[in-house]
């Protein structure tokens, strides 16, 4: 699979493109990054260094690859952090672009812009731009359960509502585009105590994995997920073994970054489990 993935850049640590190209790559995907900032480290440091590019020097990387007749041989576009209208006006075009020289490829989105706990992080206005805009363009969306409710105008995550709300909350949002949904840190009335959910959403079904929910909440995770379950959803077409693959192999990132201490996701150090996590959870179908 080829992969034109518009985000962020940190020269130290994994978000943004920095978490995302190398997983696509363990796993064998071609990987055509395209950055929208280059950091010196990623902004939970609260101190960084490094330039935030221009919306038209994004568009300008873009044009070049256009330029070598590869834009339509891209199988998928891949978009976390946005930044701006700007950049997000830039990736709309892209997409457009893409899907009309190749009517196949996808664009999943990871519509970032909060959490639970830190509530919206993202410039004003950037959550309805990303709502009205541009989750509607996508075919693949990837929100953690505090964004999925922004999205639907809904009030289900942080234990408050149950399953079947939060699936009443997908298909509001999946009818309005998107129709395949991956939900992250999934928290019900029906969760398991220390433990998180993830919920897979298509055509076919709902599927849910339960994970445990760790003493630690490295950056770039999110980033991680979207790309794999991009990978996984684009190599199975089924969002059942998708979410299962993603989430073993997220866990065992996540568990080698317990061990080592650190504040960075290990993907180095956990790239074998990239490639072939292992134990692999059974998604339990919701319907």
């Amino acid at each position: 699979m080829r992969i034109l993935s518009v985000q962020s850049s940190v020269a130290y640590g994994h978000v943004g493109n920095s978490a995302a190209v190398f997983p696509l790559q363990r796993l064998g995907h071609e990987v055509w990054p395209v950055l929208t900032v280059h950091f010196s480290n990623h902004t939970g440091y609260g101190a960084w260094r490094g330039p935030v590019l221009p919306a038209e020097d994004v568009a300008e990387v873009i044009a070049g690859i256009e330029d070598r007749g590869v834009l339509g041989t891209a199988d998928a576009v891949l978009t976390g952090y946005q930044g701006n209208q700007g950049v997000g006006a830039v990736i709309l075009e892209t997409v457009a672009k893409v899907k009309a020289l190749n009517p196949d490829a996808v664009y999943c989105c990871d519509p970032v812009m909060g959490d639970v706990g830190r509530g919206m992080f993202v410039l004003p206005g950037i959550p309805e731009y990303l709502r009205d805009e541009v989750v509607p363009a996508a075919d693949l969306l990837t929100p953690n359960h505090f964004e999925l409710d922004f999205l639907a105008g809904a009030t289900t995550c942080d234990g408050v509502g149950t399953r079947a709300a939060l699936l009443d909350a997908v298909d509001a949002v999946r009818a309005r585009g998107p129709r395949t949904v991956l939900v992250t840190s999934v928290l019900t009335q029906e969760t398991a105590p220390g433990t998180l959910d993830v919920v897979a959403v298509d055509d076919s079904g709902a599927w849910l994995v339960s994970t445990p929910q760790l003493p630690i909440t490295p950056n770039g995770c999110g980033d991680v997920t979207a790309a794999l379950f991009l990978a996984h959803w684009h190599s199975t077409r089924s969002v059942a073994r998708a979410v299962e693959l993603t989430t073993a192999a997220v866990a065992s990132v996540l568990d080698a970054t317990l061990a080592a201490g650190t504040r960075e996701i290990q993907l180095v150090a956990a790239q074998d489990a990239l490639a072939s996590p292992s134990p692999v959870p059974a998604a339990t179908r919701l319907r």
